[in-house]
């Protein structure tokens, strides 16, 4: 069945990315402010004292609610959009990821572009290291084809080793496969993967909650991981360093009471 997608008015798709880019406004606060108020949109038309009395809305983040510079960052966003006709998932929409939903910290509206369908909610994350053994990839390739059975979505992150591992061969058993971006759909991280863009978008795609033209960012690529955590039913971390990112996005799906499995560890 395919689910429903709500059409924003363009001042209500305006608001939320006003609120993406407004400092000390998370995804949590940014859902207690439209719950209150009725709409993103009726965040902005609301008296300031009002606003106030909302628990964790203080006189910075006021201030920082209503700062122009702000408004021209979600203008310039909604152009692009519009432009380039760049697909979004709204967190009220039906068609968003049923397991993100449940995220109490999931983003309030995300970019995707490709053939993406989540009507399927048998998802898996599976993430690991950068610096892929050969017993890594036999595993990642061997878990993947013995799942292709339940035609699961296979999540990862893009990035070199056991992520774009797990992309490849999920595309080889014709599944579908989402990549998890820490940047804007303008950017690919890393560059050498440029070659693997359509086959992706072709058997699914990309989703990102970050603006066009945001870079990839330290910080960004922890913002990514719960999202990576957020989307499946379980994650699966294959080889990790006892550090490494994938134990933070395996460590966030255990916060989500999600199901994980770590493989292997290296020293």
């Amino acid at each position: 069945m395919k689910l429903k997608k709500i059409v924003l008015k363009e001042e209500e798709l305006l608001a939320l990315l006003r609120l993406q880019k407004t400092p000390m406004i998370g995804d949590i606060l940014a859902k207690k402010l439209i719950a209150h108020t009725g709409s993103a949109d009726a965040v902005f038309k609301e008296k300031k004292n009002i606003l106030q009395k909302i628990n964790g809305i203080g006189n910075l983040t006021i201030k920082n609610l209503f700062e122009s510079s702000n408004l021209r960052l979600a203008e310039l966003e909604l152009q692009y959009i519009k432009q380039h006709k760049i697909g979004y998932s709204y967190f009220l929409d039906e068609d968003y990821p049923l397991h993100l939903k449940h995220c109490i910290d999931g983003p309030i509206l995300f970019f995707k572009d490709g053939a993406i369908d989540f009507s399927n909610e048998k998802i898996i994350s599976i993430v690991g290291t950068r610096r892929m053994t050969n017993y890594g990839k036999s595993f990642c390739e061997k878990l993947i084809n013995e799942l292709a059975v339940y035609n699961p979505i296979i999540v990862s992150g893009f990035a070199y080793g056991i992520d774009i591992c797990a992309h490849k061969n999920a595309i080889k058993n014709n599944l579908q496969t989402i990549a998890v971006l820490a940047h804007g759909l303008e950017h690919i991280y890393p560059k050498a993967h440029k070659k693997h863009i359509s086959n992706v978008n072709k058997k699914g795609g990309f989703i990102t909650e970050f603006f066009h033209n945001d870079l990839p960012q330290r910080e960004n690529f922890l913002k990514r991981n719960r999202i990576v955590a957020g989307l499946s039913m379980a994650t699966v971390v294959i080889e990790s360093a006892s550090k490494g990112g994938s134990l933070v996005t395996a460590d966030i799906a255990n916060s989500y009471d999600k199901l994980f499995h770590i493989s292997q560890f290296l020293n």
